[in-house]
């Protein structure tokens, strides 16, 4: 996990970073607010508060976007910093981080049926 770091506040002042930020890669689909069209981006780092990724996309500081990731949803917030094709994003409201962890069966729940086998063992082995 990280430690806090320094990070500049929109008014210029340097603040503590106070969220811990989990080192990841998942991936996630980013749009502007109001745009219908989204792109494919990769997450660096996420946490309660914020997130890198890279992008490529051509977006400014301060920038309106919605990211919408797997396990929480979309989330709106703005473009922080950017940095050649990396974006911090500080969203508008905090999330739950680990939702975008959890397995995407993990619910405990049965397999679907184009997952499992219909006898229940590997097709083409025989049982002796």
């Amino acid at each position: 996990m990280d430690t806090p770091a320094k990070i500049e506040a929109d008014d210029g002042e340097a603040q503590n970073r106070v969220s811990v930020r989990d080192s990841l890669f998942l991936a996630a689909t980013l749009r502007t607010e109001g745009a219908a069209t989204e792109e494919a981006v990769r997450v660096r780092n996420l946490s309660a508060g914020g997130m890198m990724v890279d992008c490529a996309m051509a977006l400014a500081r301060g920038d309106r976007i919605v990211i919408n990731l797997r396990g929480i949803g979309p989330i709106k917030g703005r473009v922080a910093w950017r940095e050649a094709n990396r974006l911090g994003i500080s969203f508008d409201e905090e999330i739950d981080p680990m939702l975008a962890r959890k397995r995407v069966n993990s619910g405990g729940g049965e397999l679907p049926h184009y997952v499992r086998s219909a006898s229940g063992r590997r097709p083409g082995l025989r049982s002796e």
